[in-house]
Parts: C-alpha cells; sequence; structure tokens
C-alpha cells in the first residue's frame, strides 16, 4: 500500500501546495511594491529629481517668457527705426549726442558732493 496515496492525504497535500503558492505569489508582489516604493521615493528618476525638474521648468518658463516680452519690444524699436522719421531723430540725439545744424547741445554734469 506504499504506492497507493489515500484521499485525505491528497486534499492536505493540495490544499497546502496551494497555500505555498500563494505565499510564494504574495511575497513577490509584496517584494515588487518595495522596491517600486523605494525607487520612487529614494532613486535617480524618483519624486526628488521630479520636483527638481518641475522647479527648472518653472524658472526657464519664466525666463522665456522674459524674453518673449524683450523681443517684442526690440522688433517694435526696429520697425520704428525703420519707418518712423520722429523715432529716428529722437534715438539719433538720445544715443548718439547728434543736433541738426544751429543747434546746441547742453550736458549737466552731476554733483557728487
Amino acid at each position: 500500500m506504499s504506492g497507493v496515496i489515500k484521499p485525505k492525504n491528497l486534499r492536505q497535500q493540495v490544499t497546502t501546495e496551494k497555500r505555498r503558492r500563494n505565499i510564494i505569489f504574495f511575497t513577490l508582489i509584496i517584494l515588487a511594491f518595495v522596491y517600486l516604493s523605494v525607487t520612487l521615493l529614494i532613486g535617480d528618476m524618483g519624486l526628488p529629481k521630479y520636483f527638481h525638474l518641475q522647479k527648472n521648468k518653472k524658472k526657464i518658463e519664466t525666463e522665456l517668457k522674459i524674453m518673449e516680452k524683450e523681443n517684442k519690444m526690440l522688433k517694435t524699436e526696429v520697425e520704428a527705426l525703420k519707418k518712423d522719421p520722429y523715432y529716428i531723430e529722437k534715438s539719433a540725439r538720445e544715443e548718439f549726442g547728434l543736433a541738426k545744424p544751429d543747434e546746441f547741445i547742453f550736458q549737466f554734469q552731476k554733483n557728487d558732493k
């Protein structure tokens, strides 16, 4: 009778095997969850890196807006220098100190006391 398996032992062996599989399955799931959590919190591409990149993104977007405004102002100035004779005259007077014939330019010095 050593080759014959009794039904009671077979049922017990099957339930033991199912428990063992369940334990292995849940252990693997827990280990995977722990690994993903640690990687997310501490890893090279984790949350600290994400927050740093978000901060850097906001800074670059702010700089981009400032440069776009500056670019728009410069385009407006270029258009005025191309088309507006009064702006050309004003620019020549202010930047280069030019004057019309028979016109005097007075420059005042600040007193530093």
